[in-house]
């Protein structure tokens, strides 16, 4: 299945779209926010960083390990919000990691949960022929925040994995979430937003 033209609506009108050069600015923007810098595993630092990183999603796109899309508000300025991923969707085991992070501006709307119930309504449907059945969210066990996304988003807590220093000094959580056919219903759940995930062993965002 070719998957590279996805552009996929959210909920209150957020849109998903594969990331462009144009948004160079608006992503190193993005990771001058604190924030960020605590939560994500990987860092992006000038304009060469930003380069790279979105060489990145484009080589990701095209051999189908790392789906990523920049959030925006569908507005005329098409302008991120954010960034929600899949990766390394396998047919063998049937499983894939999620991830998410937020601008600092994004922050307080309910962008976060919705641009992950976006991104997953999206993985569960595209890649249902090719065996996908388990969704899994990865954080540092001190973001509570994003435990209160993953929750409200119908991941619930499925284990905690151990730390492992210098790299990843605390635990971590892994939230799951299982495919529709499953009979896994989506849970009410607090509003919670988050800067993003990048805990545990979960690879960088």
């Amino acid at each position: 299945m070719d998957h590279c033209d996805s552009t996929v609506p959210g909920p209150g009108g957020l849109r998903l779209r594969r990331w462009r050069e144009a948004d160079l600015p608006a992503l190193l923007e993005a990771y001058e926010d604190p924030a960020m810098r605590r939560w994500l595993a990987t860092q992006v630092s000038g304009a060469d960083g930003a380069a790279d990183w979105l060489a990145a999603q484009r080589r990701g796109w095209a051999t189908g390990t790392r789906f990523a899309f920049a959030v925006t508000d569908g507005g005329r300025d098409d302008a991120s919000l954010g960034n929600v991923v899949l990766k390394r969707p396998d047919g063998d085991n049937g499983r894939a990691e999620v991830g998410y992070w937020t601008t600092a501006a994004a922050r307080g709307r309910g962008v976060a949960s919705r641009a992950l119930t976006a991104l997953t309504d999206w993985a569960f449907s595209e890649f249902a022929e090719e065996g996908l059945t388990r969704l899994e969210l990865l954080h540092q066990v001190d973001n509570g925040a994003s435990c209160r996304v993953a929750e409200k988003c119908g991941y619930p807590l499925a284990r905690v994995i151990p730390a492992l220093p210098p790299d990843y000094p605390l635990d971590g959580h892994v939230h799951a979430r299982e495919a529709p056919s499953a009979g896994l219903s989506r849970p009410a759940g607090r509003r919670g937003e988050a800067a993003g995930t990048g805990g545990g062993r979960a690879s960088g965002r």
